[in-house]
């Protein structure tokens, strides 16, 4: 309709990706202690949901997961202004790489102790 206003023609062909990614809510509610005890409770929390697609949704349709972001603004930046990744401007402070190991190991020893049989 758009095209024939401006005396035009126009094919659109919507190419379907990746579905948005979706938390298990139980798994995340769960993992929050632990990431809490890993890098601070006043660190850890809920963001409200945004339109992101990833390929994580596709494992997310065979077992339960949740997706997390670890924060990799540098101390003196403002992360509000900072640039948001896929920008030519983003810049990882290598400094929290510690603290993504760290969350993972602790996700996964409590899972595993948890769920020990």
């Amino acid at each position: 309709m758009i095209a024939r206003a401006g005396g035009a023609t126009a094919q659109v062909h919507i190419h379907r990706g990746y579905d948005v990614t979706v938390n298990d809510a139980k798994l995340t509610e769960w993992s929050i202690p632990t990431l809490g005890r890993v890098a601070g409770e006043a660190n850890v929390r809920f963001i409200d949901k945004v339109c992101g697609a990833e390929d994580f949704s596709c494992y997310q349709k065979e077992v339960p997961g949740f997706f997390y972001f670890l924060g990799c603004t540098a101390a003196d930046k403002d992360a509000a202004t900072a640039a948001p990744n896929h920008s030519p401007r983003f810049f990882v402070d290598e400094a929290c790489l510690k603290l993504g190991v760290r969350s993972l190991c602790g996700l996964t020893l409590d899972w595993l102790a948890t769920n020990a049989k």
